[in-house]
C-alpha cells in the first residue's frame, strides 16, 4: 500500500467531514437541536473529543474501503462509492435513531439526505486526491 497517499487521502477525508459536520449540524440543523434541547445531553461539549475521533476512525477506513476497491475511474467512482456508503450507513443513523427517540421526522429526513450527500462528497474527495497520489 501507498501508505503516504493512504494517509494523505484519509486526512483530507477527514478534513472535508469536519467541515461538512460544522456546516450541517453546527448552521443549518442548529435551529432543530434548539428545539429539542431536552434530548440532548447537558454536558455534550464535553464529549465533543469522542466524535473527533469517531470521525478520525471512520474517515481512515471509509479511505481504506475505497481504495482497496478502486478502479481509477475518476471522481464518478466516487460519487457511486460515496452513493453506496451514504446509504449503507444514513439509513440506519437517520431512520434507527428515528424509532428509538423522540424526534421529528423531518430532523431524521434531514439527517438522512445530508449523511447521503456528505458521504458523496467525501467520496469526491476520496477518489479525487487517492487517484491523483496513487498514480505517482
Amino acid at each position: 500500500m501507498k501508505w503516504k497517499a493512504f494517509l494523505t487521502a484519509a486526512g483530507a477525508v477527514y478534513v472535508v467531514a469536519q467541515l461538512v459536520d460544522y456546516l450541517i449540524h453546527g448552521v443549518l440543523l442548529r435551529s432543530a437541536y434548539e428545539a429539542l434541547k431536552d434530548l440532548w445531553r447537558p454536558d455534550m461539549a464535553s464529549k465533543t473529543w469522542i466524535m473527533v475521533l469517531v470521525t478520525a476512525i471512520w474517515s481512515v477506513l471509509f479511505t481504506l474501503i475505497f481504495i482497496k476497491g478502486y478502479e481509477a475511474r475518476g471522481w464518478m467512482e466516487g460519487v457511486r462509492f460515496g452513493l453506496l456508503i451514504g446509504l449503507f450507513t444514513a439509513i440506519p443513523l437517520a431512520y434507527g435513531t428515528y424509532a428509538m427517540l423522540p424526534i421529528p421526522y423531518s430532523l431524521a429526513f434531514q439527517w438522512f439526505v445530508s449523511g447521503l450527500l456528505q458521504c458523496i462528497l467525501l467520496g469526491i474527495v476520496a477518489a479525487l486526491v487517492w487517484g491523483s497520489l496513487a498514480r505517482r
